[in-house]
């Protein structure tokens, strides 16, 4: 993943529901060749923000059992208010399911109270070892990897935050 858009986790209730945030920043590269004169975050990326949090519910969920979380397809993808250098978006989303190989979200983002992007996401999950079991090892150093960005992110404050401890 070249681009880490979620900085950071406020709530998170396993299997049912993520909030998560996205400042925006004028430092980001994508900006000088998007609407350089309107700096905005791009659309794509919002989605892409939404698909990455979905994805930190999935591994939380599951204990960081699958390592790849892919977006298979997004449904009823919708933009409203741009988000500006200096906004932040904010993710909820939401599981309409979530199971061993696959899930299935409604997702929206806000700006300053106001819709900036909703989508239907359904996301594979899957290990470098179920196409190659001889790769296991990369699916470890993996889960390693994932566990560490979870911390840095605010996961394990989020769910403590959930449940009292």
């Amino acid at each position: 993943m070249k681009f880490y858009l979620v900085d950071r986790i406020l709530e998170l209730e396993p299997p049912k529901r993520i909030v998560g945030v996205k400042n925006l920043s004028l430092a980001e590269e994508y900006l000088a060749d998007h609407f350089p004169a309107y700096p905005v975050l791009p659309g794509v990326m919002m989605l892409e923000a939404l698909v990455q949090a979905a994805a930190w519910l999935v591994r939380a969920s599951n204990d960081f059992e699958k390592n790849l979380i892919l977006l298979r397809e997004a449904q009823n993808v919708r933009y409203g208010n741009f988000v500006r250098p200096g906004g932040q978006l904010v993710m909820t989303v939401e599981a309409l399911e979530i199971g061993p190989d696959s899930s299935k979200f409604k997702a929206t983002g806000e700006c300053d109270g106001q819709q900036a992007v909703q989508a239907r996401l359904t996301l594979e999950h899957l290990n470098i070892a179920d196409e190659d079991p001889s790769r296991a090892d990369l699916d470890e150093g993996l889960r390693a990897f994932w566990r560490g960005r979870f911390r840095l992110v605010g996961g394990p404050q989020a769910l403590a935050a959930r449940t009292g401890l």
